[in-house]
C-alpha cells in the first residue's frame, strides 16, 4: 500500500525500495479519487523507469507484470498500451498505444494472477463459458399459451383476454460500480476487466433486453450511472423509470421501471428508513413502492402495488432489519389499501439480505413472528451463532416511529405523489388515521398480506440450494420476489402455490442455479453475468 500511496502522489520507488524519485515530469493533476497525466509524459517516463519490477499492487496478489488503466467515471474501449521494451522480462507486453487517449485516469492492478494459489482454494478458475437457466413451468401451464419473456418459441399471437391480465417481474441487484471497488476483496476470483463497468453494463444491458420484462425492479443502481446510461437505454426500450437514492453518502439506490404499454402510473411511495431522531434507525437503506393501473381494452382491472427495497446487509442487526421491514410493510399497507378494506395484488421485489427459513423471511411468508428470546444475528439467518449477542428488545422499535405491531400506520399525514405517463405531476395531501387499540407490550408482529415466494429455495429432487448471489465469500440466497396470493399446497410442487380468486397466479419462473453450477463459470461476476447476484424473473396472470 506504500508504494501505491506513492504511485498516487507522483512517486515511484526505486528498485531495491529504498527512497523515492518523481515517476512524471509534470506533478499529475487529480480529478475527484484520480490522477491524471499526458501520455507523453508516462511513456517517457517508463521506457527507461524499473517501476513494473519494484512496486507491490494492491489487492491481494503479489505483483503484477504491468499496471493496466481504468476509471469509475469512463468508458474503457482500449487495451492499456506498452510500457516495456521487447527485451524485459516481461510476457505481457501486447499492448496498442495508439488506443490509449492523451490524457487516461492510472490505476494499479494485476491483470492476471501469478498462481492459483491467491484464490480461494475451493474456488479455482474455472473454464469460460455460460449456464443456460431454463423456464419452469407452474401448474401444468403450457407455455404455449402465456407469454413468457425470453422465450421464443411461443405463440406470438397471445394477448391480454378481458378476463386475465398476464405481467412479468423481474428483480435484479446489479452490482453498483463503487460497492464493487470498495469490497474488491469479494471479487479476488474474477479477472480484472469484467469488472469494470464499461464492460459490465452492456452485458446487464444484454440481460433485461433478452428477458423483455414488463416490470424491473434493480438495486444497487449508481446515481451517476441511472442519469446518464441506465435511464436511458432503458427510456428507449419502452420502460418508464422512477429511482429512489440512499439518503447516505453510497450513491446507489432502487429503481422501479415498467413498460409503458402494459402499465399506468398512480403514484409514487419513497421509503427513508433513515430517522435522525430515532438511534436505531441510523442506515441509509431505502424501499420505493409504485401503484400501477394495468392497461386492459374494455376493462378496468383492479391496481397493482410494486415494491423494491434493499435492506442492511450487517448480519449482526437484526433489529434494524425488522424495523425496515416493518417501515416498508405499512407503506405498502397504505397504499395498496382499498375503500372496501382489502388488498389490491401486492409484488414485493427486492435484495433482502436474509436467508430462507429465517425468522425475517418466515415473518414475510407466514404474516407473523413471535421474537421473545430472539438473538439479533439470529434475525436474517446470517450468523451461524448467536453467542455474545444481545436479545431483541420489546418493542424492537420506539413508539414515535408511529408504526404498530401489525406494521401499519398508527397515524398517517404523507403527501402522496401522483404521477402520469405524461410527466404530470400533482401533489396530493393525504390524511389516513389507522384506528388502533391500546398494545400492551407485545412480542408479536403480524401483517395482513398473504405473501408467497417465487422461487422454493431448493431442487426438489436432490434438496440442494438455489443461490441467488455468489462471491469468494459466499453462496446464499438473499434476493426474492414475493407476491400476494392465497395459499393452497400442491403435492409435487414444493413451494408452489396457487392463488385464488382475487390475488395473482404464479405461472412460470426463471430457475435458479446451485453454488457448483455458477462456479463452473468461476462464480459472479463473470464474462457472461456482470452481477454478484442473478436475475430472479416470473410471469404472473391476474384474474380481473
Amino acid at each position: 500500500m506504500e508504494a501505491w500511496r506513492c504511485v498516487r502522489r507522483g512517486y515511484g520507488r526505486c528498485v531495491v525500495g529504498r527512497g523515492r524519485y518523481p515517476m512524471f515530469p509534470n506533478h499529475p493533476k487529480s480529478l475527484g479519487r484520480d490522477w491524471t497525466t499526458p501520455w507523453e509524459n508516462l511513456q517517457r517516463c517508463c521506457w527507461n523507469r524499473h517501476i513494473s519490477s519494484c512496486m507491490r499492487w494492491p489487492g491481494h496478489y503479489s505483483r503484477a507484470p504491468y499496471p493496466y488503466f481504468s476509471s469509475r467515471h469512463f468508458s474503457l474501449k482500449w487495451r492499456p498500451p506498452c510500457l516495456f521494451e521487447s527485451r524485459t522480462q516481461y510476457q505481457y507486453y501486447n499492448w496498442r498505444p495508439d488506443h490509449l487517449s492523451q490524457t487516461s485516469f492510472i490505476h494499479l492492478s494485476s491483470y492476471v494472477m501469478n498462481s492459483e494459489g491467491d484464490e480461494p482454494s475451493s474456488k479455482r478458475r474455472k473454464h469460460q463459458g455460460t449456464i443456460k437457466r431454463n423456464w419452469e413451468y407452474i401448474h401444468n401451464h403450457s407455455k404455449e399459451k402465456m407469454n413468457i419473456p425470453g422465450d421464443k418459441n411461443i405463440d406470438p399471437k397471445c394477448e391480454d383476454s378481458e378476463n386475465k391480465f398476464d405481467f412479468s417481474v423481474m428483480s435484479y441487484n446489479i452490482l453498483s460500480q463503487d460497492l464493487l471497488e470498495d469490497n474488491s476483496h469479494l471479487y479476488r476470483h474474477c479477472r480484472r476487466p469484467v469488472l469494470h463497468w464499461s464492460f459490465r453494463f452492456p452485458n446487464i444491458l444484454k440481460e433485461i433486453k433478452h428477458f423483455d420484462a414488463d416490470v424491473l425492479c434493480l438495486q444497487e443502481v449508481q446515481e451517476d450511472h441511472y442519469g446518464t446510461e441506465i435511464r436511458p437505454h432503458l427510456e428507449s426500450l419502452g420502460y418508464h423509470c422512477e429511482y429512489k437514492m440512499r439518503t447516505g453518502r453510497k450513491p446507489d439506490g432502487c429503481a422501479i421501471c415498467f413498460k409503458h404499454s402494459k402499465f399506468s402510473l398512480l403514484s409514487v411511495n419513497p421509503v427513508e428508513f433513515y430517522r435522525p431522531d430515532i438511534p436505531l434507525l441510523d442506515r441509509d437503506n431505502i424501499g420505493l413502492v409504485l401503484l400501477l393501473q394495468p392497461k386492459i381494452p374494455c376493462a378496468v382491472p383492479p391496481a397493482v402495488c410494486v415494491a423494491n427495497t434493499h435492506l442492511l446487509y450487517n448480519p449482526r442487526r437484526g433489529d434494524i432489519k425488522l424495523t425496515q421491514l416493518a417501515m416498508l410493510l405499512a407503506e405498502i399497507s397504505s397504499v395498496a389499501h382499498r375503500k372496501d378494506g382489502s388488498f389490491c395484488p401486492i409484488v414485493l421485489c427486492g435484495d433482502f439480505n436474509s436467508v430462507p427459513g429465517s425468522p425475517l423471511y418466515s415473518f414475510i411468508k407466514e404474516g407473523k413472528l413471535n421474537y421473545e428470546g430472539l438473538a439479533i444475528g439470529k434475525v436474517s439467518g446470517q450468523e451461524q451463532s448467536s453467542r455474545g449477542q444481545r436479545i431483541l428488545s420489546i418493542p424492537i422499535w420506539p413508539p414515535n416511529l408511529g408504526i404498530s405491531q401489525n406494521c401499519v400506520y398508527e397515524v398517517q399525514q404523507v403527501p402522496r405523489v401522483e404521477k402520469t405517463d405524461n410527466d404530470k405531476t400533482q401533489v396530493q395531501l393525504e390524511k389516513t388515521e389507522v384506528q388502533v387499540t391500546a398494545e400492551k407490550l407485545s412480542s408479536n408482529l403480524q401483517h395482513h398480506f398473504s405473501l408467497s415466494s417465487v422461487y422454493s429455495h431448493y431442487f426438489p429432487d436432490t434438496g440442494i440450494p438455489e443461490v441467488t448471489t455468489c462471491h469468494s465469500r459466499s453462496a446464499i440466497t438473499v434476493d426474492y420476489i414475493f407476491y400476494s396470493a392465497e395459499k393452497e399446497d400442491v403435492a409435487g410442487h414444493p413451494g408452489a402455490e396457487v392463488a385464488l380468486a382475487g390475488g395473482l397466479k404464479l405461472l412460470a419462473r426463471l430457475s435458479l442455479l446451485t453454488e457448483q453450477d455458477l462456479w463452473t463459470v468461476n462464480g459472479l461476476p463473470n464474462e457472461n453475468n456482470s452481477s454478484d447476484h442473478l436475475p430472479l424473473l416470473a410471469q404472473f396472470r391476474l384474474q380481473l
